[in-house]
């Protein structure tokens, strides 16, 4: 007879929409890649690398060149210098290095507090290795952290607390203020912030990404999760990293050795070559705000009215002006008569939420965004 470890998991939603998606031939706006091509410069250097029969396993924590490339992209941004030999670990993408972070440090019952509407693989996570998760409701229309009510849930079993700017599924992003009133409530604790941050390329509005590496304290105290996948179009790659001091990414790598042996070789090459090309990702804000901005007028036609997206390639509407259904319901329902695919908020909290909000990727094609506007214009 089997146990099961996580008994409330459900099946993942972006699963379940993408597939119902599929039957019914809708263009999918649900899932978290982007419809562009890589730059064949990536391409060619990965064809090199392999070639060159640079095919071996690679170090468990990650090829040393990619790391280095890193460290450096890290200090040039941001100021904070990660040591590439102890500070810094390759990953088998972003979701792996939360699990492992999580993994490495968080033991039962512990307390982790995590803000919602939240990214789905946060709580499996925590409650797999024994710790408590503790939802803290994000604010308002535009999605704020209230700190009061934060520090009012800090206790004395409290050990992590994970934050995500740009923010999966809603678009806000963090402020200095909301870094500073962060970094006073670890002061003095045995808290680790886990700090998501894969679209830290992706900001918009004159804002700018307020990363846990430009805060000396927090960046003592802290795990930044970093992706290449979403910066270069290559998510099916699955290639992340952590960044992190020394004593953490000590208990980290133990954790993700046994986890797996190693990530692709020649893929690590390439892009450890690929990170001198700096425009790659200081061009990617303005080609993502141009995205946002053309749908955002597209769907100008629809009922669907946008709530402000501040960064990530994510895009919240909300339906209140078209029907009262469930959004789990009303998501359905899209696809089987707009076919169109989206997801519905509720699938990003633990209890099902009454917000009648979907979340849309707008990472494609023009052409699909301009026939997504016309199919819900007659919706």
């Amino acid at each position: 007879m089997i146990a099961p470890k996580l008994i409330t998991l459900e099946n993942s939603i972006v699963k379940a929409m993408t597939e119902l998606g599929d039957s019914q031939n809708a263009i999918n706006m649900a899932a978290g890649y982007t419809d562009f091509h890589c730059s064949p410069k990536l391409i060619d250097l990965v064809r090199k690398h392999i070639s060159e029969g640079i095919n071996e396993f690679a170090p468990s924590d990650g090829v040393v060149a990619l790391r280095e490339r890193v460290s450096d992209k890290i200090e040039s941004l941001y100021g904070h210098k990660y040591n590439p030999e102890t500070e810094i670990t390759i990953t088998a993408g972003a979701t792996q290095a939360i699990f492992t972070t999580i993994t490495a440090l968080i033991r039962e019952g512990d307390e982790v507090v995590i803000f919602e509407p939240a990214y789905d693989s946060y709580v499996p996570a925590i409650e797999i290795n024994g710790g408590k998760p503790v939802f803290v409701p994000l604010k308002g229309p535009d999605f704020r952290i209230d700190w009061e009510e934060v520090q009012k849930m800090i206790t004395s079993n409290t050990r992590m607390i994970i934050i995500n700017s740009p923010h999966n599924p809603t678009g806000m992003v963090l402020s200095e203020l909301d870094m500073l009133r962060l970094q006073k409530i670890i002061n003095g604790t045995r808290i680790t912030v886990l700090s998501d941050e894969i679209f830290e390329h992706m900001v918009f509005n004159g804002d700018s990404h307020q990363s846990v590496a430009l805060y000396p304290k927090l960046a003592e105290r802290s795990v930044i999760i970093s992706s290449f996948g979403e910066t270069y179009h290559v998510s099916g790659w699955q290639i992340g990293y952590c960044a992190g001091p020394s004593k953490v990414m000590n208990e980290l790598r133990k954790v993700q050795q046994v986890m797996m042996q190693s990530v692709s070789s020649p893929f690590q090459w390439a892009l450890s070559e690929f990170l001198e090309y700096k425009e790659e990702y200081l061009e990617l804000s303005t080609f993502y705000k141009e995205k946002r901005d053309r749908f955002n007028e597209l769907m100008g036609d629809t009922r669907f009215k946008p709530i402000v997206s501040h960064g990530s390639f994510f895009q919240l509407f909300s339906y209140d002006d078209i029907s009262d259904e469930r959004d789990k319901d009303f998501a359905v329902r899209l696809v089987e008569e707009a076919g169109v695919t989206t997801i519905p908020i509720s699938a990003f909290y633990h209890e099902k939420s009454k917000k009648h909000l979907l979340r849309f990727n707008f990472a494609r094609t023009d052409e699909n965004l301009v026939e997504v506007a016309r199919r819900l214009s007659k919706f």
